[in-house]
């Protein structure tokens, strides 16, 4: 009998979606084929500490806290390739890992870090590479890169935090009218994002969103439908029926999508027509391949009421809870959970298969050309 994959769920992370990572994690390890694959816990807590765990320290809601360190602290050894992980509290290594699955919501995680991290220990890892990560956590990087390429995205401002003392309301009104949407540039799951109507409303917007990150955005309002796609894939991906969100609170904020549990509506598939369907799913992937995806991720749009669709942002470590939209989409789209995380898992084996296959000895590149 051959040896089942080892999986390593890296979940948890330094940032302010800790919690919705771990609700994520927890899903996966209840989904996860475990005919096939050996599951293996790996959770980071909030001050960056590495732990094997397992599925009793997980909380089952966001509001019951983070992960509960183990008595089994790790570290990741470089240049090891079957001693990558070694226990701390014995100096042992641990049986070694044949791919990661990063279920790090957020900086620290969803931005490239960990990708990086991965790739100098040379561990195929599921979901983008360590660019697009970088691209799809930088709202302003992203929706540049997307205008650039002829694709619609939220009209935008961005300021430094040098600059916050001259955000002022008057000038964003006559830009991009009221009210505005004020959000963190590096952060997801709708933390940090105000709604804002005036000059006080702003001032206090901006003090929260630069609580969380150095840059910030503010966004005009869209009146329009509020539409996500799911794509999954490397050099050929493939893209969901489209899904709907009809928020119950004034948007759909941290609160709406994980504390409260009718926060909004999910409508799996959108009611829409096939013409609209068929634009939706064509932007997403363009706007998966604009921006160097691979793998994974969520495209998030607006759609207006005379039909134009709009991108709101791109999400390359989608939640994986039991009411997110990405396994939701595939589900509606005929591959059910199990089947979508043993996708991403051969995919992410594929594409580290394929990589492996560039050379890297310059010398040797020279000697054959002389």
């Amino acid at each position: 009998m051959s040896r089942k994959n080892r999986v390593a769920i890296l979940f948890g992370g330094r940032s302010a979606e800790h919690e919705v990572s771990v609700l994520s994690a927890k899903n996966i390890i209840e989904a996860i084929d475990k005919e096939k694959y050996e599951p293996v816990l790996i959770g980071i807590d909030k001050k960056g500490c590495w732990y094997l765990t397992d599925s009793s320290q997980l909380p089952d809601s966001p509001t019951l806290g983070s992960l509960r360190p183990t008595q089994v602290p790790l570290a990741l050894r470089l240049g090891e390739k079957d001693r990558q992980l070694i226990n701390l509290a014995s100096n042992q290594p641990i049986e070694s890992i044949d791919v990661v699955f990063p279920v790090l919501h957020g900086p620290f995680g969803e931005d490239g870090t960990v990708q990086g991290l991965l790739k100098l220990a040379d561990i195929p890892f599921v979901g983008c590479d360590v660019l697009a990560s970088g691209i799809g956590m930088d709202k302003e990087v992203s929706k540049r890169l997307l205008r650039d390429a002829g694709i619609a995205v939220v009209d935008f401002v961005v300021f430094t935090r040098r600059e916050q003392d001259k955000i002022d309301f008057n000038a964003i009104e006559k830009q991009l009218g009221a009210p505005v949407f004020v959000k963190p540039c590096n952060m997801g799951s709708s933390v940090a994002i105000s709604k804002v109507h005036c000059q006080e409303e702003l001032e206090e917007a901006v003090k929260l969103a630069f609580q969380y990150d150095n840059k910030i955005m503010v966004e005009e309002y869209i009146d329009g439908r509020e539409i996500e796609c799911s794509v999954l894939g490397n050099d050929e991906p493939i893209v969901s029926v489209p899904g709907e969100i009809l928020p119950q609170h004034e948007f759909y904020s941290y609160q709406a999508k994980y504390m409260d549990e009718s926060g909004a509506i999910l409508v799996v598939p959108a009611k829409l027509e096939d013409d609209i369907v068929k634009k939706l799913q064509d932007l997403a992937l363009k706007t998966f391949k604009t921006l160097c995806c691979e793998g994974m991720a969520r495209v998030d749009f607006f759609l207006k009421k005379d039909g134009k669709a709009i991108v709101s942002e791109i999400n390359t470590i989608p939640g994986f809870t039991k009411i997110s939209m990405y396994p939701r989409l595939w589900e509606a789209s005929g591959i059910p959970y199990t089947q979508l995380i043993d996708r991403l898992i051969c995919l992410a084996i594929e594409r580290f298969e394929r990589d492996r296959q560039l050379k890297v000895d310059a010398q040797l590149m020279n000697e054959k050309s002389s």
